[in-house]
């Protein structure tokens, strides 16, 4: 890869990143008035849904396009021109096959998968969304095309395109049932529903930026341009095998390392309902009792984006190549990225352990589950950090390794919730996540010192400076919290920018205290956005 190239790869990393973030925070903030508006009943049903539709995501934003852009690169590296007939038509017709299998998995066993997860009325919902993986051939191919040209913009775009219009139909709905009495049931076929218009609004975005690439236009289609490329005769065979293996190995097992909260909600999806049902829960309360622990995972997920965002844009720099060319460098990078997320990490999981009665009250409108969900907010940390030290490894190959990782997390969090939950309920779900991910992110830390044994991650941490962060913060928030019980914030209005304060106000005291006790070099400091106004912070003390 030549400097140009690789100059276009980071800048698009960045474009990427950036979407991400976006279609992160929307994906997490529109949970919040869906439960408002249909109840922890409606919350529950969505969250039935929601793993299956997250993988179709994954599966069409992240695993497939990898794969594709992969074989785009080394295709062209070898000399082989990317044309209609030996390259996308067989690409598309291997994905329309794996997909359409899942398809059909999917709608034939959604009567079993139904009674397994303990709700048999979900069966019309789980086939209507298995019509979703139908989808992904069209999406996953032009991202992947597009990526493979180290074009990022069209993904990026179409991500966000498609998470707004499912954000906009899946809200509508909400209304629809908290105001006009539909059928609840009704939220999971909307959710189904706003994932399958919304990749069509991806096809249709990256359709247009094929076209534009193509110079073909809309009114007046240029048959013979389409008809040479699909009809030219290619020097070299169609690599069937190597094709599919690529899309298998890489497309979907690398699918499961962006996996790591949905595979939690997956285990919860199917065991969760029985295991109270068996602790003594009726069907209903069980029900009930699995929106209110499922409302964790909007602040859970944001809470993660905060906490790994640096390492979002790791995957791209990251290479076995930079580690043997510069590995001082390399080192250096690692470590000050492994650093920050577990600052931030820390920060984000203490800071909403303390306000999550306020939180709570705030967001969901009542204090259900509040003991609970302080102890699932632990995940914050322990995902974050599993995230970003697979991220390194994932740079550096170990793709297969990580994947396994997280398979073995999935059988810990469900052997977790067969044991624990029939005994503790849903805080038997709640140490059976926080056990599943120190397993997880125990693996990961271990790998990653094997294979960067000079790392030494843990001898660059300020603990005083993080102890002295972390009670600075607690003590503020809780004489915060004393003072505001002398008088009664009776408005949801008043109560939001009390949390909305504390919350920016903390997490602001929280960095000062880092940044003042030394917990980041200048160089470090260099890297974040604004460097110049930390570094003025950082040198503060030292100045006076």
């Amino acid at each position: 890869m030549d400097g140009n190239e690789s100059n276009k790869l980071v800048k698009g990393a960045l474009v990427l990143t950036l979407a991400g973030l976006i279609s992160k925070i929307l994906s997490a903030g529109y949970r919040i008035p869906l439960q408002n508006m249909t109840g922890d009943i409606g919350f529950y049903i969505y969250q039935q849904v929601y793993p299956i539709l997250g993988m179709v995501t994954v599966l069409a934003l992240y695993g497939f396009p990898s794969a594709i852009s992969k074989m785009a690169v080394d295709l062209k590296a070898a000399g082989k021109r990317l044309s209609f007939r030996g390259f996308y038509i067989p690409i598309f017709l291997l994905l329309a096959g794996i997909n359409g299998l899942l398809f059909l998995f999917l709608y034939i066993f959604a009567p079993t998968l139904a009674v397994w997860v303990g709700d048999g009325d979900l069966t019309s919902t789980y086939r209507f969304a298995a019509f979703a993986f139908l989808f992904i051939p069209f999406t996953a191919l032009l991202r992947g095309a597009f990526q493979g040209n180290f074009e990022m913009k069209p993904t990026a775009y179409s991500q966000i395109g498609e998470q707004f219009i499912r954000v906009c139909i899946i809200i509508s709905a909400a209304v629809f049932v908290g105001l006009h009495g539909w059928d609840v049931y009704k939220i999971g076929k909307a959710a189904a529903m706003a994932s399958i218009i919304g990749s069509i609004t991806a096809i249709l975005i990256l359709g247009f930026y094929f076209c534009k690439k193509e110079n073909i236009s809309l009114f007046s289609f240029r048959i013979s341009v389409m008809k040479r490329k699909l009809v030219t005769h290619e020097q070299w065979q169609i690599p069937w095998k190597y094709y599919m293996k690529i899309l298998i190995t890489l497309g979907m097992i690398a699918a499961l390392n962006h996996m790591v909260l949905l595979v939690i909600q997956f285990a919860d999806a199917f065991t969760l309902v029985p295991g109270l049902m068996e602790h003594g829960f009726s069907k209903v309360t069980a029900m009930e009792a699995k929106g209110v622990f499922d409302r964790g995972q909007p602040l859970i997920q944001l809470g993660t984006v905060l906490g790994s965002s640096f390492a979002l844009a790791l995957i791209p720099t990251i290479s076995r190549e930079k580690l043997e060319s510069d590995p001082a460098g390399f080192y250096q990078y690692i470590r000050t990225a492994l650093l920050f997320s577990f600052y931030l990490a820390v920060g984000a999981t203490v800071g909403l352990i303390a306000i999550f009665p306020d939180a709570n009250l705030l967001l969901f409108q009542d204090n259900k589950g509040t003991f609970d969900l302080q102890i699932l907010v632990l995940s914050i940390f322990l995902c974050s950090m599993a995230i970003t030290a697979s991220s390194v490894l994932q740079g550096l190959g170990y793709v297969k390794r990580t994947a396994g990782f997280i398979l073995i997390s999935l059988l810990m969090k469900w052997i977790g919730n067969e044991l624990f939950v029939p005994i503790w309920g849903i805080t038997g779900s709640a140490i059976a996540t926080i056990f599943s991910l120190t397993i997880l992110y125990l693996l990961v830390s271990l790998s990653l010192k094997r294979k960067l044994p000079a790392l030494h991650f843990f001898r660059r941490l300020n603990v005083w400076a993080l102890i002295r962060a972390i009670v600075a913060m607690v003590l503020y928030l809780f004489i915060l919290d004393y003072i505001s019980s002398s008088f009664a914030i009776v408005s949801r209005l008043g109560l939001f920018m009390y949390v909305l304060f504390i919350a920016i106000t903390g997490g602001g005291l929280f960095m000062l205290c880092l940044l003042r006790g030394r917990a980041f070099t200048e160089e470090e400091l260099t890297m974040l956005p604004f460097a110049s106004f930390f570094i003025r912070i950082h040198k503060g003390r030292k100045n006076r």
